[in-house]
């Protein structure tokens, strides 16, 4: 857990709570919550492991080593991400398909998982799981989504969107338009072609959020 590990670092690196409070500039009190459990995220995350000397990743999600070790910077062509993690539910398409509705009251997700994405409505914020293959060779099954449901849906974004049942379904945004009462018409596109192109205008759809993050693990 991550107060498990913020102990033992603070602790093989000789400071007092008091040390780390006072150089990452935040009160004692507030970096206790962090080692007691009562937080467990925080944007100071990656300011705190590098106080102390450990690998902010590890810090953060356990995974991996805890220790940083100096590298030829030459040799790398990749960074180390230290954005903070925020904890979200994964859904199924038929729980995303009635998100914040009344049918749907945020119990019993799937699962849950962390993504670095900060949206202005973070209970807005939810996993999916790709399957089929309407949106392949770019998306495949498995492959994971993250979805902002206050996001709005802007041409060429990829969303989540709903055509009347309870399903969602993951397509490509395009405008094509506006009707009589000066909204926005547009079309959901699957990349792959030997599937249907959704219209607003032949039917009723819902956007339900607007996916900003791809997932994919290359693991076999």
């Amino acid at each position: 857990m991550l107060k498990d590990r913020l102990k033992e670092a603070r602790k093989n690196a000789k400071k007092s709570q008091a040390d780390v409070a006072n150089a990452i500039k935040i009160t004692q009190s507030a970096y206790s919550q962090l080692e007691t459990g009562r937080v467990d995220s925080s944007s100071h995350l990656p300011a705190i492991a590098n106080f102390l000397g450990v690998d902010a990743y590890w810090l953060q999600t356990g995974i991996g080593e805890s220790s940083t070790e100096s590298k030829d910077p030459s040799f790398t062509n990749v960074v180390i991400n230290e954005s903070p993690l925020y904890k979200i539910p994964i859904l199924d398409f038929v729980q995303a398909g009635i998100f914040h509705e009344s049918g749907y009251d945020g119990i019993n997700p799937l699962g849950e998982t962390y993504t670095t994405y900060r949206s202005c409505k973070p209970d807005s914020v939810f996993s999916l799981e790709v399957s089929g293959l309407s949106m392949s060779p770019e998306f495949l099954p498995g492959d994971k989504l993250v979805v902002d449901s206050a996001k709005e849906p802007y041409p060429g974004c990829y969303v989540i969107a709903q055509n009347g049942s309870h399903e969602a379904t993951f397509k490509k945004y395009r405008a094509i338009g506006y009707d009589e009462h000066g909204r926005e018409t547009f079309e959901l596109i699957p990349l792959n072609p030997d599937f249907p192109v959704m219209n607003s205008t032949q039917q009723e759809i819902r956007i339900i959020g607007v996916v900003v993050e791809h997932l994919r693990s290359f693991g076999k």
